[in-house]
């Protein structure tokens, strides 16, 4: 019993400092990455059949291990205008008891070129600059030298930490990158698409302690094709591979989309397998303007014993406004 109680505060405390430290340095992932498509690929701005586009985005995930979930929530904005598109994001991720809290502001200009006369293949290009705001409530947070095996084990806040913090609460300068190609003549087989962007492009100076550390650049390549199986039904494998610094991800999945014609809607049903990580379900419908999901994270990393094998929760809302076009020319796959 004292070992398993042991091993729950070591658990606690990589959790509430180590995650601290070294989330300073990486950014927060989503399962459904392609939903929130600024987030993803700042060359993705505008590029969808309509007015407008709003993007709502909720993440939860190790609430079974920790004193508090951590959550991380998305709203952007983004539209076309001839060959331009503009937007603009908020994203704020929050971590444990610490209330370790991550605040992205950005704005987004996009630019298309078509290659080909027919514009059937298109590459959009994407920049995208903001601030970033990092802070830590350092009193909510239990540290190693607290702790005392005393009455079977504890934490004494009376006990100093042995850390000395600079500060709780910097802003940084950002500045992401990147481009998309796609093919997109309509009543084709095979629609593939394929982009690349990075993010943190100046590298700012960050840091909590005293110390000297540059936010590293975090590089994604995404991929995949919209394959046209029949008028009803089509099956979208796809790909993401990001790294930054010294941690790499690697995701592969296969969304299904089903046409309810009489209904004017479409089914969606896919799963992921995020590397060493999670397994992952998806399930959502497009109806009319608006398109909705809902997935769910499989713990299968090493912490699936302290987690039961559970991860996270993700919900994302996009509405999309049509256009009306007497000879509609599709110029974007479903990404």
């Amino acid at each position: 019993m004292l070992l398993k109680l042991k091993n729950s505060y070591l658990l606690y405390i990589t959790l509430s400092v180590s995650f601290m430290t070294e989330m300073v340095a990486q950014d927060f992932h989503l399962s459904q990455y392609d939903a929130a498509a600024l987030y993803l690929n700042p060359a993705l701005a505008g590029q969808f059949d309509g007015k407008y586009r709003v993007h709502a985005h909720y993440r939860t995930q190790w609430g079974s291990v920790s004193s508090k979930a951590f959550n991380t929530t998305a709203l952007s904005f983004d539209m076309p205008y001839k060959k331009f598109a503009f937007g603009a994001q908020i994203i704020n991720s929050r971590a444990g008891a610490g209330n370790f809290n991550i605040l992205g502001l950005s704005l987004n200009l996009g630019y298309n070129i078509y290659l080909t006369k027919n514009k059937f293949h298109k590459v959009s290009l994407g920049l995208q600059g903001g601030a970033i705001q990092k802070r830590v409530d350092f009193n909510k947070l239990f540290f190693e030298n607290q702790y005392t095996t005393v009455g079977g084990g504890s934490f004494d806040l009376n006990t100093p930490t042995g850390e000395e913090f600079n500060n709780n609460n910097f802003w940084l300068p950002d500045l992401n990158a990147g481009f998309v190609y796609f093919y997109g003549k309509d009543q084709i087989r095979i629609n593939p698409f394929v982009g690349y962007s990075v993010f943190h492009l100046t590298q700012p100076q960050e840091d909590f302690f005293d110390t000297q550390n540059k936010l590293p650049m975090r590089h994604v390549i995404h991929g995949g094709a919209k394959i046209n199986i029949s008028p009803k039904i089509q099956v979208l494998p796809k790909v993401l591979y990001m790294q930054q610094e010294n941690a790499s991800e690697m995701n592969a999945g296969l969304m299904l989309h089903y046409h309810i014609q009489k209904a004017g809607t479409i089914l969606l049903l896919g799963t992921n397998f995020r590397s060493e990580d999670a397994f992952i379900l998806e399930a959502g419908a497009k109806i009319g303007s608006y398109e909705g999901r809902i997935s769910y994270d499989f713990n299968t990393s090493e912490l699936s014993d302290f987690s039961d094998g559970k991860g996270g929760f993700e919900i994302s809302i996009t509405y999309i406004p049509k256009i009306f076009k007497p000879n509609p020319i599709r110029n974007c796959p479903k990404i």
